[in-house]
């Protein structure tokens, strides 16, 4: 868990006059430089936390690599600036490294920053190629768990987290960041890494539905994506684009689905 309990003079008012004094955890937000075969591709602002993670699934948002490539070689270094990550992409994809090469800071991994077009912008998707097993149960289930797995948030009240959960409701894996986009890249990404597949399970986000976390999604061939706030109408378009299911608004008493769910 990343964060800073250096007292920053914050007070606690009530409204029956009273100030308290409160020395306040707060989740760390740093600069992460990520380069590819040496050269600068973007800065993301981030929790400094399972940075390799995010390395990994940003490269497959930026459709730099793809499901079926090796992993990335990502070595990664403190600065007192930030955080810089160099990672070595395989020769087959050097040439889609050289077309969206970019030296500009990003404040969110959201895979649009270097986009010259619009055809860019929203490119075709990957169909989801294999059905979640997950019922309402199991997603009520991991809903009612989910605050458990996030330490990190449960200290500060200022971090997103990105679930994978089994087709019974069971969670699996959870990774957090300050950042939604960057919490599903490191779980994407951790996923990667260790090998793990969705198995008839899903994603369950601690955010809105988002059209980038759609793609990502998408993508990562996520066979049910939920949500606990509500989509845009752009997510909604791109995710029947893709035949990716959508649960959203997901809520302890009541959910709202676009998936044929039991």
């Amino acid at each position: 868990m990343t964060l800073s309990v250096a007292p920053l003079g914050f007070a606690r008012l009530t409204p029956d006059g009273a100030t308290d004094p409160v020395d306040r955890p707060l989740a760390e937000e740093m600069p992460v430089a990520i380069e590819y075969n040496g050269a600068g591709y973007a800065v993301l602002m981030a929790t400094p936390a399972d940075i390799a993670d995010l390395v990994q699934g940003f490269s497959l948002a930026e459709r730099l690599v793809a499901r079926d490539d090796a992993l990335l070689d990502t070595d990664v270094h403190a600065t007192d600036a930030g955080w810089i990550a160099r990672a070595t992409l395989p020769p087959h994809r050097v040439d889609g490294l050289l077309d969206r090469v970019r030296h500009r800071t990003s404040d969110s991994a959201c895979g649009l920053c270097g986009v010259e077009t619009l055809e860019q912008a929203l490119r075709p998707l990957p169909r989801i190629t294999a059905p979640s097993r997950a019922d309402r149960a199991a997603i009520f289930r991991a809903l009612a768990a989910l605050r458990d797995h996030q330490p990190l948030n449960a200290a500060t009240g200022a971090a997103h987290a990105a679930a994978l959960v089994a087709a019974d409701g069971g969670i699996r894996l959870v990774r957090e960041d300050v950042g939604r986009h960057n919490a599903f890249d490191k779980l994407i990404g951790a996923m990667a890494r260790g090998g793990l597949g969705w198995d008839g399970g899903f994603a369950l986000l601690s955010s809105r539905c988002s059209y980038e976390l759609v793609e990502k999604a998408a993508l990562a061939d996520c066979p049910l994506l939920v949500t606990i706030s509500a989509p845009t109408r752009l997510a909604v378009d791109r995710a029947a684009h893709a035949g990716l299911p959508l649960i959203v608004l997901a809520r302890s008493d009541a959910l709202l689905a676009r998936a044929p769910l039991v």
